[in-house]
């Protein structure tokens, strides 16, 4: 048997080491001179980077889908937001344009309340107006609890509308100068010409030209364009003086034997929201 002989194996393994050693030394000094790797080194390389794309690819997609959905959250809560913004700028808009329609309302009605100084009258608002009476009737938010009472004249705006022909604790209803109704009370107008005053009944609306109609005229004065109408008074049925509307034309009735008088509201009859009730003269008694 041979005796282990140490020196021996100590000198094979500086030799294996300097082989080594040489090969790291002469591979790095191509790749230094000439900037390319040999095909070894190329292999394991390609195949490291290869191995680390596939690893990664997964975490890299998870991760880019979840970054894609978290993002499409965000832009939906931030649409449903804006959304809730633009239907509140919607709301306001809204709410912004009704004050503005009810303030020029009641601009009017304060300028048409101030020429009324000879009467008592009370200030309502239209509460309900039927689609099916909408050219008849509409309801306005005071009673008898406010001293109203049946026939009295209703204004709006710069002229008369109607009269009060029913009567709650704290509504009552109006019958418009539009109500095909023949069978209503009829106003009694005068109409104010350069030559003298002439007197008629108002009681119909020609709805195609938005005139109000006067007949059974009183007397043969001329009548001509821009005349002013307003109630006589006659009859006791309303008040004298109250404003109606300018004379729009005249023209032969059907039957050729009298004269009918188109009139020009200085109401606006389908855009009502406060009106003005006229109760009776002031300091006259109950």
């Amino acid at each position: 048997m041979k005796k282990f002989n140490p020196n021996k194996n100590i000198i094979i393994t500086l030799i294996i080491v300097i082989i080594v050693v040489t090969i790291i030394s002469l591979t790095a000094a191509h790749r230094a001179n000439s900037g390319k790797t040999n095909l070894g080194q190329s292999a394991v390389n390609d195949s490291v980077g290869f191995v680390d794309k596939v690893i990664s690819f997964p975490g890299k997609a998870i991760s880019n889908g979840v970054s894609s959905i978290s993002t499409l959250f965000n832009t939906y809560d931030e649409n449903e937001r804006l959304k809730e913004r633009i239907d509140g700028y919607g709301e306001l808009s809204i709410q912004n344009d009704n004050l503005k329609k009810e303030n020029e309302a009641l601009k009017k009605e304060l300028s048409l309340n101030e020429t009324l100084g000879n009467y008592e009258k009370v200030t309502a608002t239209v509460v309900t107006r039927s689609p099916d009476m909408w050219q008849d009737l509409l309801v306005v938010d005071r009673g008898s609890n406010d001293g109203i009472e049946p026939n009295m004249a209703v204004l709006a705006q710069k002229g008369l509308i109607g009269r009060v022909v029913e009567v709650n604790a704290t509504s009552s209803k109006v019958e418009l100068l539009t109500s095909k109704n023949q069978n209503s009370n009829h106003f009694p107008v005068q109409i104010n010409s350069e030559k003298g005053d002439s007197y008629g009944l108002l009681k119909k609306y020609d709805d195609k030209e938005n005139t109000l109609i006067v007949s059974q005229l009183v007397g043969d004065m001329d009548i001509k364009e821009g005349d002013i109408v307003q109630t006589s008074g006659l009859g006791q049925n309303s008040p004298a003086n109250l404003p109606v509307g300018v004379v729009q034309k005249v023209k032969p009735d059907s039957y050729g034997l009298d004269r009918e008088v188109y009139v020009k509201p200085y109401a606006e009859m389908y855009n009502i929201p406060v009106v003005t009730i006229i109760k009776r003269l002031a300091g006259a008694g109950e």
